[in-house]
């Protein structure tokens, strides 16, 4: 019967014929309960349940005539019962059923983001496997700063992520909430007993204080982590399009064959999907600040936040899915390319290891304001000129060599020095 509407992909989770799927679940987990408790009965029960039925085109035609969507539903949902509709909605306000079929629309989309989620979880993983070892230099500021792997860069993102999926498991419990309370809330006409029924037989919980309407600060939280999820991929997307500038060119989105970059220049190869995700994430961020302002209706209720989140809700969850999708293919055939990261790292003759040779001096016994000053006196020295060398000035440079012997000085020039303890970090994410 109605199971013709089940729809497993995310942007069917959020169809009309979805949405009115759900709405007959909770109607008739409602006459269950009722049933249940002795208050209808449990025949008219079973004959709602085989026939109960909508068709979405008929909803919508009814809907234009009385300008009220739940009515329409029943309307049609009628047409198929018969005479046992008189007991569906018994005591419930629209906000019941709205509401609490809401909470499985979300819990739904929510499972389905978390299955992305996993697979993304699976792709850095095993690329940041792959690239452990694969040296690059770390910048602050966008400037050369000291050396780290890629695999160490990868394994921050693995992280952050790995902090989404912990923050989607708490928020599918936060937003697993229905409510059979009746206008304004107070059980005046249906008791709490057939919400608590109703609620558990859809995998929910009551809400612990209703109005007419279940509280917006919920779906404002939910709309908040997925606009994080957005904002994590944007900074994913952001680092993509800084490694792929031309000068730097140390990660490369795959390009296809056959892909063009430029309708002017055949030699152009752009980030375009590291592009489109950066403005994704823009859109998601303003329904979450959209969301945050349902949070404050009138009294018990008023419905402007109704007509916010048939944009916001919908667009956030089917947008957060097709970010995820779209940043795992991104990393998993994302080019690598060390030669020029090791280019990059040795740019001036190691100005990078400007650290190591400082702290050696320190060890040797001059004072750190000494060293310092020698050790940046030659760094400056060789920073942007051509035939800048600060490994080749450092070791010419009398106040270092009478300190520093030849071997010593090649210890500091040795990435690996850098590198020893990321192993630990590695374990923690099991890379």
């Amino acid at each position: 019967m109605i199971e013709r509407y089940t729809l497993p992909e995310m942007g069917n989770l959020w169809t009309e014929a979805y949405k009115f799927k759900t709405w007959l679940q909770v109607e008739i987990a409602v006459c269950e309960a009722q049933a249940e408790l002795g208050y209808i009965p449990s025949d008219a029960v079973e004959e709602i349940k085989a026939k109960a039925d909508f068709d979405p085109q008929r909803v919508l035609e009814i809907e234009a005539e009385v300008r009220h969507d739940v009515i329409a539903f029943l309307t049609n949902v009628n047409e198929y019962v018969g005479d046992a509709g008189r007991y569906i909605h018994l005591g419930l306000t629209s906000s019941d059923v709205l509401d609490t079929a809401l909470a499985l629309q979300l819990v739904a989309s929510l499972d389905v983001l978390a299955q992305r989620l996993e697979d993304l979880i699976q792709v850095i993983r095993q690329k940041a496997r792959e690239h452990r070892y694969t040296v690059m230099i770390g910048r602050s500021h966008g400037i050369h700063a000291e050396p780290i792997t890629f695999g160490f860069k990868l394994a921050g993102w693995l992280a952050e992520v790995l902090r989404h999926q912990q923050r989607l498991q708490i928020l599918r419990e936060t937003i697993a909430v229905g409510k059979i309370s009746g206008a304004v809330g107070t059980y005046a006409n249906i008791e709490p007993r057939v919400e608590a029924i109703a609620c558990a037989k859809l995998g929910l919980k009551p809400d612990t204080a209703s109005t007419q309407v279940i509280s917006r600060d919920i779906h404002a939280d939910f709309v908040q982590q997925l606009a994080l999820i957005a904002a994590s991929i944007e900074r994913f997307a952001v680092e993509i399009r800084n490694l792929q500038k031309t000068d730097v060119l140390e990660v490369e989105e795959f390009f296809s064959k056959g892909q063009k970059g430029s309708s002017a220049m055949p030699h152009k190869r752009n980030p375009i999907r590291s592009e489109r995700l950066t403005g994704m994430a823009r859109l998601i961020r303003s329904h979450a600040g959209a969301a945050l302002e349902d949070v404050a209706l009138w009294h018990e209720r008023d419905i402007s936040h109704s007509s916010v989140e048939r944009v916001v809700l919908p667009d956030a969850c089917i947008l957060t899915h097709f970010m995820l999708k779209e940043v795992t293919d991104l990393v998993k055939n994302l080019l690598v390319y060390p030669e020029n990261m090791a280019r990059n790292l040795n740019c001036y003759g190691g100005v990078v290891f400007s650290q190591k040779v400082l702290l050696a001096l320190i060890d040797k016994g001059l004072n750190r304001e000494e060293a310092y000053a020698i050790v940046q006196q030659n760094a400056h020295a060789a920073w942007n000129k051509p035939e800048g060398n600060f490994h080749d000035l450092i070791s010419q440079d009398a106040r270092v060599t009478q300190k520093l012997s030849p071997a010593e000085l090649a210890v500091c020039f040795d990435p690996q020095q850098h590198l020893k303890h990321l192993e630990q970090i590695y374990h923690r994410l099991d890379i």
